[in-house]
C-alpha cells in the first residue's frame, strides 16, 4: 500500500473528509467530524487507526513489528500499523474498516442517521 492507495481507500467510505489539522504532513481522515485514521505523508511507512482495546493487544502480540501502540495517540484505543513489517495486506484494509466502524458506532444517533442517508 502506498499513500495514494491509502488515501483513496479512506475517501471511498461514506461521510469521510481529509484535512491537515495538526501540521502540513499529518493527513487526518474523519467520518462525520471524528478522526478514524492518521498518517504522515512525508514519510508514509504506515498509519494509525482506532481499534478495540482487547483486539489491539492481541494484534500487537501477533504482529510485534507491524502493529504497535500509536504514536501521540491513546495507546489503549489506537494502533500504529507499520507497512512492510509482516502485516498481511487484507488485515491492513480490515484495520482501516474496523477503525471507521468503531468511530461510526460511537457517533451520536443523529449523526449516524445523517450518515445513513448519505449516498
Amino acid at each position: 500500500m502506498n499513500i495514494e492507495e491509502y488515501r483513496a481507500y479512506c475517501l471511498r467510505k461514506k461521510g469521510v473528509t481529509e484535512s491537515f489539522p495538526f501540521d502540513s504532513s499529518a493527513l487526518v481522515f474523519k467520518v462525520m467530524g471524528k478522526m478514524f485514521s492518521i498518517a504522515n505523508i512525508d514519510d508514509f511507512t504506515g498509519f494509525s487507526a482506532k481499534c478495540d482495546p482487547e483486539r489491539a493487544l492481541v494484534l500487537r502480540e501477533e504482529y510485534p513489528d507491524g502493529i504497535v501502540p500509536a504514536y501521540h495517540m491513546s495507546k489503549k484505543h489506537w494502533n500504529g500499523v507499520k507497512l512492510e513489517q509482516g502485516v498481511p495486506e487484507a488485515l491492513i484494509y480490515q484495520l482501516i474498516d474496523d477503525s471507521y466502524d468503531l468511530v461510526v458506532a460511537g457517533l451520536p444517533k443523529k449523526l449516524q442517521a445523517e450518515l445513513a442517508e448519505m449516498k
